[in-house]
């Protein structure tokens, strides 16, 4: 029996930026959409998203599983190879204090068109 990994991918946006925010998280094939995460810019919108994404993972009791997003400097700062200021440095913190003491998740940057929360959110599609 082959064991794939769960592949959650997840994307936000706010229009105007900033302005009210949207996040999107897709996993199996079924999008979670919320259209009012508050106020902030697109990347406080991507952070969200992605802190979406591993609580998602969390509740489902998911252990092998990558986080997919198009916002590279949310990836590159997920992962520690981009400095993370600002707002950034808040939601970076709350990513790790989820995380714990356990290992880091996976979290991979995927091109935009196959980002499959980010068609989501472009779609409307709800679960």
């Amino acid at each position: 029996m082959i064991r794939r990994r769960t592949k959650i991918y997840f994307d936000g946006g706010c229009r105007p930026n900033p302005g009210v925010m949207e996040i999107a998280v897709v996993v199996g094939g079924v999008a979670a959409v919320d259209r009012d995460v508050g106020t902030g810019s697109s990347l406080d919108a991507e952070w969200l998203a992605l802190i979406a994404a591993l609580r998602l993972a969390q509740t489902h009791g998911l252990s092998d599983f990558v986080l997919l997003g198009d916002a590279a400097a949310v990836v590159g700062q997920a992962n520690g190879t981009m400095t993370a200021r600002g707002n950034a440095a808040s939601h970076l913190a709350a990513f790790r204090s989820l995380v714990g003491d356990g290992p880091a998740p996976r979290v991979k940057h995927v091109k935009r068109a196959q980002n499959l929360a980010g068609i989501a959110l472009a779609r409307g599609w709800q679960r």
